[in-house]
């Protein structure tokens, strides 16, 4: 049985003050008020390849085009099940993150440990890889 997986993608620059900034969303409704945030992911159309998707998932929700990207994994959701491909690369310097989608009500970039506060728990390992690829 194949379950349900989405791709997505981690894009990070530098922040104001030195520190790293990952991009985030929000998903949008009353019901997500209060859930956590998320990497730009989504399931991939037929025959695109989880790179595609997430490629196009990130710009679909962000309006923000990714550029090169390494794959960091994947993760499982421990209550769902539903797998989480994720692709890491930096942002494009002219990166403005925009609500591109009904899907969200947010598109930031945020600082490492907000991003570890606000992202859903099972994400938070992507950060963690994201580090260790980056030293």
């Amino acid at each position: 049985m194949v379950r349900e997986y989405s791709s997505g993608t981690l894009l990070y620059r530098p922040g104001a003050s030195g520190d790293l900034e990952v991009l985030l969303v929000h998903p949008s409704g009353n019901y997500n008020r209060g859930k956590p945030w998320s990497i730009p992911k989504g399931r991939p159309d037929p025959g695109e390849t989880d790179q595609e998707a997430a490629r196009r998932e990130t710009r679909e929700e962000t309006g923000v085009s990714a550029g090169p990207l390494v794959s960091l994994g994947s993760i499982v959701y421990r209550k769902s099940g539903k797998r989480i491909v994720c692709f890491a690369g930096p942002a494009p310097a002219d990166s403005a993150p925009r609500c591109a989608s009904w899907e969200v009500d947010r598109a930031e970039f945020v600082s490492l440990p907000a991003a570890w506060d606000l992202l859903h728990p099972d994400q938070r390992e992507f950060l963690v890889l994201l580090r260790e690829m980056l030293h």
